[in-house]
């Protein structure tokens, strides 16, 4: 019998500022049973950090998710649809092979690729040159130190702000706040 997913609940209350984009998300992020803490939390920074793109690229018509992840590798971990289906934005998060991110290139108008782990250094090394002909394609270097502190944070029925100020996103609820500051690898 398989193990299912663990379903958390989260309301995220975006003031993205760098982006003029403010409002209220109810999410439900379901963990694959092979997921930990740290990518979980990593995919809701990746969604709270390109939320403002279902204003500016959707005008407020599409469809901000989380994907199917892990469970399914033809979906991403985040995705945004504009309302004829097209997806506008495909995000991954850890260190994916260089084949499904070419891939997720010719399916989406935008793909992002936050990596965040300590070995995220030595993919990227590795699979950088193989990257270099997408014109669609962004990654992003999430700090090493930040995941274990987002992870800290994950309960079954979460509450956070995220704000986005100046590149920095702090995310917190009633008693921790998180900051982080991705670098662009490409």
């Amino acid at each position: 019998m398989a193990i299912k997913s663990t379903i958390f609940k989260v309301n995220l209350q975006i003031a993205d500022i760098d982006h003029g984009y403010y409002a209220d998300h109810a999410l439900t992020l379901a963990r694959h049973p092979s997921e930990t803490d740290e990518r979980m939390m990593v995919r809701l920074v990746a969604l709270a950090l390109n939320a403002h793109q279902l204003q500016s690229v959707c005008n407020g018509d599409g469809t901000l998710a989380f994907g199917a992840g892990l469970s399914d590798p033809d979906e991403p971990d985040v995705w945004l649809r504009d309302f004829t289906g097209l997806t506008r934005l495909w995000v991954e998060v850890g260190q994916p092979e260089d084949k499904p991110i070419l891939k997720a290139c010719g399916k989406a108008d935008q793909v992002v690729v936050y990596a965040f782990s300590s070995a995220a250094d030595v993919w990227w090394k590795g699979i950088q040159t193989k990257l270099t002909r997408p014109q669609n394609l962004a990654v992003w270097r999430v700090p090493t130190e930040v995941a274990p502190q987002l992870a800290a944070l994950a309960e079954r029925s979460m509450q956070f702000q995220a704000t986005l100020l100046e590149g920095v996103l702090t995310l917190g609820n009633a008693d921790n706040t998180v900051s982080l500051e991705c670098v662009r690898w490409m």
